[in-house]
């Protein structure tokens, strides 16, 4: 792996991905999880601190690449709750079926190259009753912008360690077996548009 992906889209991500309005975001959904947890694309970790070690007894944080892990090293140290790497892809969790009480996605649908893949395999792990809490950033609701999202999302991509601009998290949610549901959306302020409209709530398992 060469230095832009091991070292400095680690940086970069670590930082763009930890901003004030970000962390707002997280912060909506992480201290909801309880029981045993799944977070996919744990990243440099900025969700540790959420967590409510009165309400999880371990997370397990799938995160394959190793810039990133390397990065999470600060935030494992504080982490106020018990974690377990796992240094797999998402489209590869190595848990028993049926063995996770909540599923957690921040940022992270996209850029998962099989997406369908992955989510088969949360719903594959998550106790039926079992919960998924999501906030993503994806496809915008004004025609001009998916316009901008479509047009530059090659380019962002490539440059962004895989990041789409333009992917339908809700659609995407319920093709993979889960049903949205306290589904908020919104633009985050001090985000740059083209990257800033969010979805966040709850997906309950189907099926």
């Amino acid at each position: 792996m060469g230095l832009y992906e091991n070292r400095i889209l680690p940086w970069l991500i670590d930082a763009g991905c930890g901003t004030g309005p970000i962390m707002k975001q997280r912060a909506k959904v992480v201290p909801q999880a309880s029981g045993t947890v799944l977070e996919v694309g744990m990243g440099p970790g900025h969700n540790l601190s959420l967590y409510d070690p009165s309400r999880v007894d371990l997370v397990w944080g799938l995160e394959p690449a190793q810039g990133m892990r390397r990065r999470a090293e600060r935030h494992l140290r504080a982490s106020p709750v018990p974690v377990r790497w796992l240094d797999l892809p998402g489209e590869r969790v190595p848990l028993d079926d049926a063995s996770v009480d909540t599923v957690v996605l921040t940022y992270t649908l996209c850029t998962i190259g099989d997406w369908s893949a992955a989510l088969g395999q949360m719903h594959r792990v998550l106790k039926p009753g079992g919960r998924m809490l999501f906030c993503e950033h994806g496809l915008a609701p004004d025609a001009d912008l998916q316009r901008w999202q479509n047009r530059i999302n090659a380019g962002w991509r490539r440059l962004c360690g895989g990041c789409n601009l333009n992917r339908d998290i809700p659609a995407m949610l319920r093709a993979g077996g889960f049903e949205p549901h306290q589904l908020e959306t919104a633009y985050l302020p001090g985000t740059p548009r083209i990257a800033g409209f969010n979805y966040w709530g709850e997906a309950l398992r189907v099926g």
